[in-house]
C-alpha cells in the first residue's frame, strides 16, 4: 500500500512539475529557492544523498523530466576505481545526464526507471557500491606486513625475550627458548630498569603479600569510582613528602603522568609557549603536543640556546620548561641549576622528569634535584615506581594547584583503571626503604664506574657520562641485533638492542644497567663477551692510550680478587 502511494504521489509530482514549466536543468540553489525539503540543507548534503535519486519521483521540481532521475556523485566512480579496497558492482548502461536538484551528473534508466502500474519498488536505492569484506582484509594485512618486513630489511624488528625471573635470584633469570627442539637456559641480565633490584627486596614482596592478602588484586575502577584506597592515599602522601611538595598524583605509568600534566598547560593557560629539551622523552613529546599551544625546542642541555629563547618569548608571557635530569639512552644528566636559574629568571614555570633519578640520587633517593639541593626550583616534579623502586605505575608532585587540575582535568588520569592496591602497597614500601636506605644506590654507583672504566679498557666506544647508565656505541643496528644475540645464545648474557626509534639511526647502541646485585665477577665476564664479539663483528674500536688510561682507572676500582677471576 505505501509503495501505491509513493507512485501516485510520483505521478502528481510530474504533473505538477510539468504545470509549473521548469526549465530543462535547474541549479542547486534554484531548486533550495523552489523546494521546501531542500531549502535549508547545504547543497554538498544533497549531492551526497543516496535517497534523493528515489525521492526526486516525490518532487514536482525533480520529476519534470519524462524519465526519471537518479542523481550520482561525479566524484564517485572515479573514487572507486582509485580505491584499492573496493569493488562496484557492475551496472546496466544507463543515460546521462545533469541532475535538476544538484547541477551534479545524473542517470536514468533500469536502475531507478519509472515503475509501472501496480508495481511495488524500494524507496532506498538498490544501485549503491558493494563492499567485499575479503578484499578489505587482504590489502590492509598486506599493508601491515609490508611495514613489519621494512622493519626486518632494516634490522630494527622488535623482539620480545621470554624470561623467567626468579624471586631471590634476580639478576638471574631462565630464558625461554620456545619451539620444540629449543632448550631453555639460564642467563644474566644486565638491561633491566629494576636499577636496586627493589623488586627482589623483601621488605616490598612483604607489603604486597600484606595488601594481596587484604584487599585482593585489582582496584576495582578509576580512582574517582571506587579505585581509591588507603595505599593510594598514603602513597601519594610519601611522594609529596620525598620532592617536598604539597601533592602527588599516582598514575597507570609515567608516560601518563607526563602526558596527562603536560597536555594541560596549553588548557589552562592563556596563550602559553612550551620550552622543551631536544632531547625529551616521547612521553613529554606527546603531552606537548597534545597541550595544542605553541612550543619551542632549544638543543640538548645548551644554556645558550635556552635563554635566547626565553628572551624571545619575554617575561610576560606563559611558558613552561620541560626537561629531564638523567636522560635514559646517554645517561647525560641536564645542567638542572643553570635551567632553573633560567627560568625563574624570565618567569617560567618548570617541568623535570626525575623518571631514571628517583630512587637513585640525593641523601632520600628524592633525584638529581634533591642531590642538587634544587627541589624547592622546580614547580613540577614527574617520577616512576616501575624502575629503581622496582613496582609498577608513575606519578607527578608539586604545588596543590596544579595537582588536582591534573586530577580533575587530565583525561589520561580520569578515564583509566587505578593502579592495584597490591602496587601500590609495595611502591609504598620501596619508596620508604630508600629514604632511610643509601646502600643500594652506592653500590650500584660504584658498579656503574667499574664497568664503565673496564669496558673502555678493552678498548669498546663507551658514552661518556656522570650517571649510572652505561650506553656503548654500535652505530648500526644489524650489527647491533648481532651482537646482542651472540652475547645471549653464546655467552648467556641478556642485553637488549636499543634501535631507531628509541635513538637516532647512526646511533644505534647497547645500554647496560649494572646494579647492586651484580657482583664484579659478573662485570669481568660481561667485559670479556662483549669485547670478543665486538671483534668478530669488526666494529670501530677506541685509541689505544685511552683505552689504557682506563685500564688504570679499573685497577683503583677494582679489588684484587678481580684479576684473579679474570685470569682463571
Amino acid at each position: 500500500m505505501a509503495n501505491k502511494g509513493a507512485s501516485f504521489v510520483a505521478g502528481a509530482a510530474r504533473s505538477l512539475g510539468n504545470k509549473l514549466k521548469l526549465p530543462e536543468t535547474i541549479t542547486m540553489s534554484e531548486v533550495q529557492k523552489l523546494c521546501p525539503f531542500v531549502h535549508n540543507t547545504a547543497a554538498q548534503e544533497v549531492v551526497n544523498s543516496r535517497n534523493v535519486g528515489c525521492l526526486s519521483r516525490m518532487c514536482p521540481v525533480m520529476s519534470h523530466n519524462q524519465e526519471t532521475v537518479v542523481v550520482e556523485d561525479t566524484k564517485a566512480p572515479e573514487e572507486t576505481r582509485k580505491c584499492p579496497f573496493a569493488e562496484v558492482r557492475e551496472e546496466p548502461e544507463v543515460k546521462t545526464g545533469v541532475c535538476p536538484v544538484t547541477g551534479a551528473s545524473a542517470t536514468s534508466g533500469p536502475p531507478l526507471s519509472t515503475p509501472k502500474a501496480g508495481q511495488t519498488e524500494p524507496l532506498v536505492a538498490d544501485h549503491q557500491p558493494t563492499i567485499r569484506t575479503q578484499n578489505f582484509s587482504a590489502l590492509y594485512e598486506n599493508n601491515f606486513q609490508q611495514a613489519i618486513d621494512a622493519l626486518h630489511q632494516e634490522g630494527r624488528y622488535r623482539t620480545f625475550a621470554n624470561l623467567r625471573r626468579h624471586r631471590g635470584n634476580f639478576p638471574n633469570a631462565t630464558f625461554k627458548a620456545g619451539g620444540e627442539q629449543a632448550t631453555d637456559f639460564e642467563v644474566k641480565m644486565f638491561c633491566s630498569n629494576d636499577y636496586l633490584g627493589m623488586g627482589q627486596n623483601q621488605v616490598v614482596l612483604d607489603a604486597c603479600h600484606e595488601a594481596l592478602n587484604e584487599a585482593g588484586t585489582g582496584a576495582g575502577g578509576t580512582r574517582n569510582i571506587g579505585g581509591t584506597t588507603r595505599y593510594h592515599v598514603e602513597l601519594e602522601a610519601e611522594l609529596a613528602d620525598l620532592h617536598q611538595k604539597e601533592a602527588a598524583l599516582v598514575c597507570s605509568s609515567c608516560f601518563v603522568a607526563n602526558e596527562a600534566a603536560l597536555s594541560l598547560f596549553g588548557k589552562l593557560l592563556d596563550n602559553p609557549v612550551i620550552i622543551s629539551d631536544a632531547a625529551n622523552h616521547a612521553s613529554m613529546i606527546e603531552g606537548i603536543r597534545h597541550a595544542k599551544c605553541e612550543k619551542r625546542i632549544f638543543k640538548h642541555d645548551d644554556m645558550e640556546d635556552l635563554e635566547r629563547i626565553l628572551q624571545e618569548v619575554g617575561p610576560d608571557r606563559p611558558k613552561v620548561v620541560a626537561f629531564e635530569s638523567v636522560y635514559s639512552m646517554s645517561g647525560t644528566i641536564g645542567n638542572l641549576k643553570q635551567i632553573c636559574a633560567l627560568s625563574k629568571k624570565y618567569n617560567a614555570y618548570t617541568f623535570c622528569d626525575e623518571v631514571h633519578a628517583v630512587g637513585m640520587y640525593g641523601q632520600r633517593g628524592a633525584g638529581v634535584l634533591e642531590r642538587e639541593g634544587l627541589l624547592g626550583e622546580c614547580d613540577v616534579i614527574s617520577g616512576t615506581l616501575g624502575k629503581a623502586f622496582g613496582v609498577f605505575g608513575g606519578y607527578i608532585a608539586g604545588s596543590k594547584q596544579f595537582v588536582d587540575c591534573v586530577r580533575s582535568f587530565a583525561p589520561g588520569f580520569i578515564f583509566t583503571t587505578a593502579v592495584p592496591p597490591v602496587v601500590a602497597a609495595g611502591a609504598l614500601a620501596a619508596v620508604r626503604h630508600l629514604k632511610g636506605s643509601p646502600v643500594e644506590r652506592q653500590v650500584q654507583q660504584l658498579r656503574a664506574k667499574q664497568l664503565k672504566a673496564l669496558l673502555t679498557a678493552h678498548g669498546l666506544p663507551v658514552m661518556e657520562n656522570p650517571s649510572h647508565i652505561v650506553p656503548v656505541t654500535v652505530g648500526d643496528p644489524v650489527k647491533c641485533k648481532a651482537l646482542t644475540d651472540a652475547l645471549l645464545f653464546k655467552h648467556q648474557i641478556y642485553l637488549q638492542p636499543i634501535n631507531y626509534p628509541t635513538v637516532p639511526r647512526g646511533t644505534e647502541r647497547i645500554r647496560i644497567t649494572p646494579g647492586p646485585l651484580h657482583s664484579e665477577q659478573d662485570l669481568v665476564r660481561l667485559g670479556k663477551a662483549i669485547a670478543e664479539e665486538w671483534q668478530l663483528l669488526e666494529l670501530p674500536q677506541v685509541d689505544t692510550a685511552v683505552a689504557t688510561a682506563a685500564m688504570v682507572q679499573v685497577a683503583d676500582l677494582y679489588e684484587a680478587q678481580v684479576w684473579a677471576a679474570e685470569a682463571q
